[in-house]
């Protein structure tokens, strides 16, 4: 196997898992203020078609990009009032946003159905990425670069900064929070808003990078890799990071198989494995063999009334 095809699948790894990445960071985000928002598979769609729609229509990806942001955290804002000032249930307040995320991309987009965009294109000049090598480093699109930056800055505001603190200590006892004067329910609506922001973004990458034209449930369940990938790190944005690109590679294994000549394999078979792995590792922390349910926030899911 040549230099130019290991480049090439390490390239089309990234890609794949960087909308997983996304999404999961966000999510990971809001689990660690104590609000379980399992709504991450219906913002990203909501994402994807808001940012496809607004680049269809005005020739710009960028404009796309910010719109997906914007989608994400309205869709966010209607959980935040739901769960936070209305005191609904999260649990099933995150699966009715993940049906009105799927009814409301399939409303918006029913005009775009195989429309296509100009892909969102690489951010160094081709001049960089001549080489197969410099090509795995200088060949990636904006939101691949930023979702490492957000890994890096996501790690370093949760670990080394006040407000990093506030936020895990607003997750772990939010009585105790709200007695010493912290705003326990803004400060929750400032991370669901982080969350569907990249959730939104992490949507949009599938129909203006991945596949950049719209078809109906464009995300394909990633959104529920990407919950199972923030039990999988154990809320810790470098082991994210690492599952994300595992889960990326188990995600790209029929395309693999296919450029390496492996025909014996159903491609069905193959094209299952990303969710077999979500179950498996899911199962796996439930039993208690490495179980991340030890590191989670001592208040996830828990309701919280300042009265």
């Amino acid at each position: 196997m040549t230099s130019a095809i290991l480049v090439s699948i390490l390239m089309t790894l990234i890609a794949a898992s960087t909308p997983i990445l996304l999404a999961a960071l966000g999510e990971l985000v809001v689990e660690k203020s104590g609000v379980l928002n399992l709504g991450v598979e219906g913002m990203m769609l909501c994402g994807a078609v808001a940012g496809f729609a607004v680049a269809f229509s005005t020739g710009s990806t960028g404009l796309g990009l910010v719109a997906a942001c914007a989608a994400g955290i309205a869709t966010a804002m209607v959980f935040a009032v739901l769960t936070l000032s209305l005191t609904a249930n999260q649990v099933a307040t995150g699966l009715a946003l993940t049906i009105f995320g799927i009814g409301a991309s399939s409303l918006i987009g029913a005009g775009f159905v195989g429309r296509t965009i100009t892909r969102l294109g690489p951010v160094f000049p081709a001049t960089l990425s001549e080489h197969p090598l410099l090509r795995a480093v200088f060949g990636h699109d904006i939101v691949v670069y930023l979702s490492l930056a957000l890994v890096l800055g996501v790690s370093l505001f949760l670990r080394k900064t006040r407000a990093g603190l506030i936020l895990r200590a607003v997750g772990e006892n939010d009585a105790s929070a709200h007695a010493i004067g912290y705003r326990v329910i803004a400060i929750r609506y400032g991370a669901i808003a982080f969350g569907g922001a990249l959730a939104g973004l992490g949507g949009a990458y599938f129909s203006l990078a991945l596949t950049p034209m719209w078809a109906d449930r464009l995300t394909a369940g990633r959104g529920w890799i990407a919950l199972a990938l923030v039990v999988f790190a154990a809320w810790k944005p470098g082991r994210l990071l690492l599952g994300a690109y595992l889960f990326g590679a188990v995600m790209t294994l029929e395309l693999q198989a296919k450029a390496a000549g492996i025909t014996w394999l159903a491609p069905e078979l193959l094209a299952m494995t990303p969710y077999l792995a979500t179950i498996a590792v899911l199962t796996m922390m439930s039993l208690g063999r490495k179980t991340g349910r030890l590191d989670a926030p001592a208040c996830l899911g828990k309701p919280f009334s300042a009265s």
